[in-house]
């Protein structure tokens, strides 16, 4: 009994520790963003000078053309860019050592249930965030989303640091119905496509800021004077690249929670006998793959694209959310394995 408490203490002391140092991640990050906003004020300040150029005849038009052309690259090859990159490596590194802790507590803890850690609350916070980090990561060797840096650590210092402060419980023999190969199966799938999810979420929000920031910058063009929101926009992919890959981590995330479904419909029949009893969690899962559901189909058939196919994105986690939290703390039925008293 000695041990299983030194353990489930370690495994304590290291998610504090990696929420420390996921907020470390945070704040370079943000250092990144404002680097990236300086940057890119100091590129337009100088397409602007530019411009004045070629009003008082010093430089034609098509060699500002062509300078404007490579903004990106100039931001990119600018003295203080080094910098930034500095920053968001430095942002992406603690994120890596904090995962690391991260990961540590979350096998602690389960040697110290000998079990899978995702049988109540707290555990599946923990679980759950940590598959959102290594989601993160996985994606960074293909798509540079360190711009979502500042997002993806905020979020887990929210609510990992919530969980532990609220959700923990000791370790506690699990009950009749969670024996079973399925909690293994269901609940991890349920946990990976949520942390899709979240990644199509924050992809989704920054899709609205750019878009905003794209409207204001055709609105300047034509002569009005409008302020075009922050300057590290400027430096983040278009809004369609941005709604395009958030529908890629949208569908399969979808696929997960369609398995999600599918899995926990056959663990209920092997535990009570029926597979769909109207439990409030079984509604509210099936109520997030429709609106995963819809939000697919009617990009992809109806044209919903732009500013509502993100709002269907956001309110999609949202959904999520709330199944985590209100539902599992308010509602009571069948699923309530809060471990909470």
């Amino acid at each position: 009994m000695t041990d299983t408490l030194s353990l489930d203490d370690v495994s304590v002391l290291l998610v504090w520790t990696a929420i420390a140092v996921y907020a470390l991640a945070f704040v370079a990050y943000a250092i990144d963003l404002a680097r990236r906003s300086a940057l890119a004020v100091e590129a337009k300040d100088a397409r602007a000078r530019d411009r004045e150029l070629v009003a008082a005849g010093g430089e034609s038009i098509t060699d500002v053309t062509a300078r404007e052309r490579r903004a990106g690259a100039e931001i990119a090859s600018a003295p203080g860019a080094r910098p930034r990159l500095l920053w968001a490596r430095i942002g992406t590194s603690l994120t890596v050592l904090a995962f690391l802790f991260h990961l540590g507590a979350t096998v602690l803890r389960g040697i110290a249930a000998e079990r899978v850690p995702w049988s109540n609350m707290y555990e599946f916070a923990m679980t759950g965030l940590l598959l959102v980090v290594a989601v993160y990561l996985g994606v960074l060797f293909r798509y540079d989303l360190r711009f979502l840096g500042t997002f993806i650590t905020g979020l887990v210092v929210v609510l990992l640091g919530g969980a532990t402060l609220s959700f923990y419980v000791e370790v506690v023999p699990l009950m009749d119905p969670l024996k079973s190969v399925w909690l293994v199966i269901h609940v991890f799938v349920a946990s990976l496509g949520t942390a899709l999810f979240a990644l199509a979420f924050g992809l989704s929000v920054a899709q609205l800021l750019q878009a905003r920031r794209e409207r204001k910058v055709a609105e300047a063009a034509d002569g009005a004077v409008v302020r075009t929101g922050p300057g590290f926009l400027r430096t983040l992919p278009s809004a369609d690249a941005l709604e395009s890959l958030a529908y890629r981590f949208a569908i399969i995330g979808f696929i997960f929670w369609t398995f999600t479904l599918i899995a926990g419909a056959i663990w209920a029949n092997d535990a009570w006998g029926r597979y769909w009893g109207f439990d409030t969690k079984e509604v509210w899962t099936f109520v997030i793959w429709v609106l995963y559901a819809g939000y697919i189909h009617a990009r992809a058939t109806r044209g919903w694209r732009g500013t509502r196919s993100a709002w269907l994105s956001i309110i999609g986690f949202l959904a999520v959310l709330f199944n985590f939290t209100i539902v599992n703390m308010f509602f009571k039925g069948l699923h309530a394995y809060s471990g909470l008293s």
